[in-house]
């Protein structure tokens, strides 16, 4: 039998009944095995340490070349002879979890300690992004380069890009965590600059909104939207908001750590048109419902808003504006107001300082404002001196010219 080359292996004719076999002259146990199909397939034979006879696939001609599987093969055989099995070390290997049943394992075993809306966007991240880059890689064959060639891709979409990449580093360290690797190669890369969003209505744009909503009055969600802008909560928490939150006697609302996004037990206090706008609700609340905003399907809450704020949005001639926004309009106009950092902080429910600096440039207008009065102050002096020159008598006129002549 000859050395196997291109032109032999594509020469044989393949029996139209059984496989045929062939061995490589030159590397014992390389071997080659022709289908009726005319499928051509490289294989080694070779015997373990316990001298059982195996067979390992190679593969398959066109797929890789004549040479390639001859140096696959020495590689293989060359494994032999220090005494592994390459045959048991690919069954290992195949048994390895994959990226896809990592993800699986995060949904199941994590993703019930997430808030639902959390949940859905890493749902979506796993569908979108990662698992049709990664899902059939095994974990333990993963590297960091394969993360920033997905971190790379959404580099137009930085916050996309960098959520990706903290739920990456999190499936790893649980992947650590479970013996599935010992490293983790989303760790320390570096995240993409994020620009926060700066939208927040100003007076006219927000009396034009309530104006609007006004004219929506049987509309429940109308009265979302207006509670929101009044107390600048999160949506969830005011969609998943039960009247038995509210202590109307001294105006409180006491939001449950499961409803916070910090976990913590959180006491809001209601204004007066706050309050206002709870009773009108509560009047047209079907009797028996828990939830504030009740949905159409009873016993849950309200769930469906957007549909509807695309209709105002549209009507108050507002663009560019997402519902989240609200909360940045109530902490905006508290700030520009006068309000210190920290008190607005604790109102949103911030338990950290950084969190609310993001308005630190608003609380500057009070600031502004008394510079302004001062420097009118010098302004109006400066126009009261000119005024007693050009109001002196003429012989004080006449004095300064005398003067200035000698």
């Amino acid at each position: 039998m000859p050395k196997f080359t291109k032109r032999f292996v594509e020469a044989i004719k393949p029996d139209p009944v059984k496989p045929l076999k062939f061995w490589d002259a030159e590397l014992k146990g390389f071997g080659l095995i022709v289908l009726p199909t005319g499928r051509r397939t490289y294989c080694i034979e070779y015997r373990n340490t316990d001298r059982i006879k195996k067979r390992l696939k190679i593969g398959v001609h066109g797929h890789i070349t004549t040479e390639e599987a001859r140096d696959l093969a020495k590689k293989g055989l060359g494994q032999v002879a220090h005494g592994e099995d390459p045959t048991t070390q690919r069954k290992q290997v195949n048994l390895l979890p994959t990226i896809g049943d990592l993800a699986l394992n995060y949904i199941e075993r994590h993703g019930y300690k997430k808030k639902l809306s959390s949940l859905k966007g890493d749902r979506g991240l796993l569908k979108n992004v990662i698992l049709p880059a990664l899902g059939p890689l095994k974990v333990a064959h993963v590297t960091r380069r394969d993360i920033e060639s997905i971190h790379k891709n959404f580099q137009d979409t930085p916050y996309k890009a960098n959520h990706s990449l903290r739920l990456l580093s999190k499936m790893f360290n649980l992947a650590i965590s479970w013996g599935w690797r010992e490293d983790n190669p989303a760790a320390l890369i570096p995240k993409y600059q994020e620009e926060k969003r700066d939208r927040w209505l100003n007076a006219e744009e927000l009396n034009r909104l309530w104006e609007v909503l006004d004219c929506h009055s049987d509309h429940m969600t109308a009265y979302v939207f207006k509670f929101l802008i009044l107390t600048g909560a999160r949506k969830g928490e005011v969609l998943r908001a039960t009247w038995d939150q509210f202590d109307f006697r001294i105006g409180v609302w006491t939001k449950p750590s499961h409803l916070t996004k910090q976990k913590k037990k959180q006491h809001l206090p209601l204004s007066e048109k706050a309050i206002e706008v709870l009773q009108i609700v509560k009047r047209r609340t079907p009797k028996g419902s828990i939830y504030v905003f009740p949905g159409r399907i009873e016993g849950e809450p309200l769930k469906e808003i957007k549909t509807f704020w695309k209709t105002v949005l549209k009507e108050s001639k507002l663009e560019n504006v997402r519902i989240h926004d609200l909360r940045h309009t109530h902490a905006s106009h508290l700030v520009s107001s006068g309000l210190s950092l920290s008190i607005v902080g604790k109102l949103l429910g911030h338990t950290q300082a950084s969190t609310t600096q993001r308005y630190a440039h608003l609380a500057d207008e009070p600031l502004r404002h008394a510079a302004e009065l001062f420097g009118s102050k010098v302004g109006t002096n400066k126009l009261t001196l000119k005024n007693m020159e050009e109001k002196e008598s003429p012989l004080s006129s006449h004095k300064k010219t005398a003067l200035d002549n000698a």
